[in-house]
């Protein structure tokens, strides 16, 4: 890695990564619960990785926020209604305050359901209320990276029911006809999406061979273990600068950490009452304090 890139702002090892995870699951249902709108099932599965990104391997500086990120590496969230996981880990990392997080989907809060730019909140460099487009995004990033002698890398965060979208595959075929070897993507591989099943509402077929057949270097990952998901970033990282983007098909439950809402897409995008509420948090440890 570059050693003129800043380091990982926290550098946490697994124990403390799996105490602050514990914590964002809690910011994250009692987020949903207090806007009485969300989408808690995706935001819990993927916790455990967007916690290992920000609190051990980005290399980001969460103080001195810029649109560009030169010399920082970059992630840009493509599946946009996961924000709860995505404000709460900024918010944990001070790129903003953590009491803010109590203004989830509230009038002229910064926190929108789905992450905007408009409003200027730190740690977000894209709006993403329309799937399909964030490996666009990433890819562009990653080009003028390259463009600028920038060894630092780019992160991508997707849906597989976004994989639905068309958009992902003209990315996906532009990425690996430009080399774009220094973009990691990962595929939240939970088989859900808002409707049901990913294989009742659209089949996606067998994703190693067709990223495979797209051009990228492909490598599964199990997203809900603390270990596996450090042990897969560093696997993914040392298949940077290669020729091709990486891509990681991580394998998440849907709701993971909160026992009821695991194993159905019916807590895609619901909000927990208040029993369900009290219910979840006696699961999950506060860690580092409540907002």
């Amino acid at each position: 890695m570059n050693s003129t890139a800043p380091a990982p702002a926290k550098n946490a090892d697994i124990q403390e990564l799996q105490s602050i995870a514990s914590q964002v699951r809690r910011d994250i249902v009692r987020m949903v619960h207090g806007a009485q709108s969300g989408h808690p099932g995706g935001s819990l599965g993927c916790t455990d990785f967007l916690v290992a990104l920000y609190f051990n391997v980005l290399r980001h500086d969460a103080a001195n926020f810029t649109m560009d990120g030169i010399g920082e590496d970059l992630f840009f969230l493509s599946n946009g209604h996961i924000s709860p996981v995505f404000y709460s880990v900024l918010a944990r990392n001070g790129y903003f305050p953590i009491n803010e997080l109590k203004t989830f989907r509230r009038i002229n809060s910064r926190l929108q359901g789905h992450p905007t730019t408009h409003e200027g909140l730190p740690g977000v460099r894209m709006a993403s209320g329309s799937l399909g487009q964030g490996l666009s995004v990433g890819l562009g990033a990653a080009l003028a990276k390259k463009l600028n002698g920038d060894p630092t890398l780019v992160f991508t965060l997707h849906g597989d029911g976004e994989l639905q979208e068309g958009q992902i595959w003209e990315a996906a075929m532009a990425a690996a006809g430009k080399k774009a070897d220094n973009l990691i993507s990962t595929v939240d591989w939970n088989g859900r999406q808002i409707d049901g099943d990913v294989d009742d509402v659209m089949p996606l077929g067998d994703l190693r061979a067709k990223w495979a057949a797209f051009g990228w270097d492909v490598m599964e990952m199990e997203g809900n273990d603390m270990a596996k998901v450090l042990d897969g970033f560093k696997e993914a990282i040392g298949r940077t600068g290669k020729g091709k983007p990486v891509m990681i098909l991580m394998r998440t439950e849907m709701g993971c950490g909160v026992d009821f809402m695991v194993g159905s897409h019916e807590w895609h995008g619901i909000a927990p009452n208040d029993a369900q509420l009290a219910a979840a948090l006696q699961q999950l440890p506060e860690t580092l304090g409540d907002y």
